[in-house]
């Protein structure tokens, strides 16, 4: 009897321990036919462009940072891009459509955009903008731009080598301190190789006017430039210089895209530019949640900007050259804007040294050997 009781006692409790082990399993597993978490929705970046995507220049070049940065993060990110709009109102009008939409990283890609961006960054907190080319930023808004200047130079330096006359011509968008900079460094370089060079300047109050930028081109070369290059949006002045090739021998430096499709003789060398890099780590900051509103000036050494495709008929003396003094700037000892420096009107504007960041960022005189002035605001 006793030894029953014993047998009986040991299985129930055998039973109970098994059961409460089934239940504290069931307790923490999973059901077996529970939903995987939702994957995360993709950050949805908008891209802002003042005109036309086409096959070159400003706009193409930003696209073509886009899609580097759509295939760089896959489908963490969903980007779209609106072009051809204009500065003022109707920017305001497509940034706060992007906004609402959703998209909470913006890029407004032109200099008229700023207080637009402003505006509506203002009434979006939780959005992030990126302007290029401005100079306010906001708790939510950053801006970035290149340091064209120091390809710029590059490209003088080129010129001034391989010009006949000694006599560039330059058409140039806005009187903005980014493009009067690139004036400059280019005069600069062309008299470091040829101190009798002179640029000559026509200015557009445009960023994208094919047919004026056509007509500005030839105008410089009716002046007696053997060598063109700009601050404009099209192929205009690439193309000008092509249409004068076989008889007056002209020859182009382009701007923002490799142009040789426009020019293939005529083209010297490109002053390329390249967003890929930079739209990729500012789109993987905001994912990461570490993006502040800094603004970025990146150069040469950061990828940015380049001289790139260089004419195979440029003697190897004349590469090196140019190679030399790239060098030189990348690794911090030479500087475009460094004394001494004198201006159009005799003046000298900087005596040693080299030129502040705050100083080039409001640059709005000419060094000598530019023929124009400045218009004022």
């Amino acid at each position: 009897m006793f030894k029953n009781l014993v047998r009986a006692s040991l299985c129930a409790s055998l039973i109970t321990g098994l059961l409460g082990a089934t239940l504290a399993v069931a307790a923490t597993s999973p059901p077996p036919h529970a939903a995987a978490p939702a994957p995360k929705p993709p950050l949805r970046v908008a891209f802002v462009y003042v005109s036309p995507i086409g096959d070159a220049g400003w706009t193409y070049q930003h696209e073509q940072g886009r899609l580097a940065m759509q295939k760089a993060l896959g489908d963490r990110v969903q980007s779209t891009a609106v072009e051809g709009v204009a500065e003022g109102a109707d920017s305001e009008r497509v940034i706060r459509d992007l906004a609402a939409q959703g998209n909470r990283l913006i890029f407004a890609t032109s200099f008229g955009y700023l207080e637009p961006t402003l505006r509506v960054a203002a009434d979006y907190p939780d959005v992030k903008f990126e302007h290029a080319g401005g100079y306010k930023t906001a708790a939510n808004v950053a801006t970035y731009n290149a340091r064209y200047y120091e390809a710029r130079f590059l490209a003088g330096m080129l010129a001034g080598q391989m010009s006949k006359s000694g006599v560039a011509g330059y058409v140039a968008g806005f009187p903005v301190p980014e493009v009067v900079q690139g004036i400059n460094a280019f005069t600069l370089g062309m008299r470091a190789v040829n101190p009798k060079a002179q640029v000559r300047v026509l200015w557009l109050n445009s960023w994208f006017d094919p047919a004026r930028e056509r007509e500005a081109a030839q105008s410089l070369i009716d002046q007696g430039a053997d060598v063109l290059t700009n601050h404009s949006g099209s192929p205009a002045v690439a193309q000008t210089a092509q249409a004068n090739f076989a008889g007056k021998d002209v020859r182009v430096i382009a701007y923002q895209s490799d142009m040789r499709a426009y020019a293939p003789q005529a083209q010297l060398a490109a002053v390329t530019l390249h967003w890929g890099a930079f739209y990729t780590q500012v789109a993987r900051s905001v994912l990461d949640g570490t993006w502040k509103p800094t603004p970025v000036w990146g150069g040469i050494k950061d990828g940015m900007v380049r001289l790139s495709a260089i004419s195979a008929d440029v003697p190897a003396a004349v590469r090196a050259r140019v190679e030399a003094r790239r060098e030189a700037i990348v690794a911090g000892r030479f500087k475009p804007f460094s004394a001494p420096l004198e201006d159009n009107d005799g003046l000298l504007r900087l005596a040693h040294g080299a030129l502040d960041d705050a100083s080039i960022a409001t640059m709005n005189w000419f060094v000598r050997g530019v023929i124009g002035s400045v218009p004022k605001p």
